[in-house]
């Protein structure tokens, strides 16, 4: 499952897709191929990090046209690092773009079994996590940061998957995406602290260096998928660091938190009749 990249040519989208099955397309995007400017630059579809209007317009169509979705089938969260999970179905879809906005607000993951609709999280350090469950057809994108991490939102959208798709962990393909990596991921004692008190085996998710105690996100969230039931084969952690290489995705904490962001999406095609 480890991600091919395409590049997709002139302002498209360039993608990192992930191999995660014949009738889904799961992806994060990198910061090249659209059209926004300096610490934007180039591809953001983030509308609430401070990048233009026109520029988002723009990069959501150039993703739209890419994917052959229309644009209200391209759906991201306004997420507040809490874990709060959407289920994305037919009566949402029939909302106006700002009741959708609205009924979109404070969610930190989406899920969806209708196909040729784009489900996404925005990051930029934090990590994304996309599920599939090939059984069902249904997918999941989840946002976790250092909170929604503590909170387990992986774990609870595991959860939330086999509550209302009848979804069994041992048939659902994960994939972490790209995001801050133990080396990089400095943190306070109270983050430490945090996970500790939750109850996260901190030799294996911890290490001191120098002076202050680094968080391997990456691997708290794959332990939780291997908690709730996710077979460790089918779970791929990318090995891109997003502080490192900040160069190709966005990092908050190398960029500031006025600049783009990754967008780290899910779409299900139509399955074949024979499939």
């Amino acid at each position: 499952m480890e991600p091919k990249f395409f590049l997709t040519g002139m302002r498209e989208p360039r993608l990192e897709y992930y191999q995660m099955g014949d009738a889904v397309t799961a992806f994060s995007s990198t910061r090249r191929g659209g059209y926004s400017k300096g610490q934007y630059g180039e591809f953001n579809i983030n509308r609430y990090c401070g990048d233009s209007e026109e520029a988002i317009r723009q990069n959501r169509q150039a993703l739209c046209r890419l994917l052959a979705i229309d644009d209200n089938r391209l759906l991201m969260p306004h997420q507040v690092h809490k874990a709060e999970i959407a289920v994305v179905d037919e009566q949402l879809l029939s909302l106006s773009a700002e009741e959708c906005r609205q009924r979109l607000e404070g969610i930190d993951a989406l899920m969806t079994d209708i196909a040729d609709v784009c489900i996404g999280v925005s990051t930029a350090d934090c990590i994304p996590v996309v599920l599939y469950d090939k059984t069902h057809h249904a997918a999941c994108a989840v946002h976790a940061g250092w909170r929604g991490t503590v909170q387990r939102i992986v774990e609870k959208a595991v959860g939330k998957m086999a509550a209302v798709y009848g979804s069994r962990p041992r048939d659902l393909t994960a994939q972490i995406g790209p995001g801050i990596h133990l080396e990089s991921f400095e943190v306070g004692n109270e983050v430490y602290d945090a996970f500790a008190r939750e109850g996260f085996p901190m030799e294996e998710i911890s290490k001191m260096m120098g002076e202050k105690w680094h968080i391997d996100l990456p691997e708290c969230n794959r332990l939780q998928l291997r908690s709730a039931g996710v077979p460790a084969a089918h779970v791929a952690v990318s090995r891109a660091c997003t502080f490192q290489q900040y160069d190709t995705f966005f990092s908050a904490r190398r960029l500031g938190i006025d600049s783009g962001r990754i967008f780290t999406g899910i779409l299900l095609r139509a399955k074949k009749e024979n499939a």
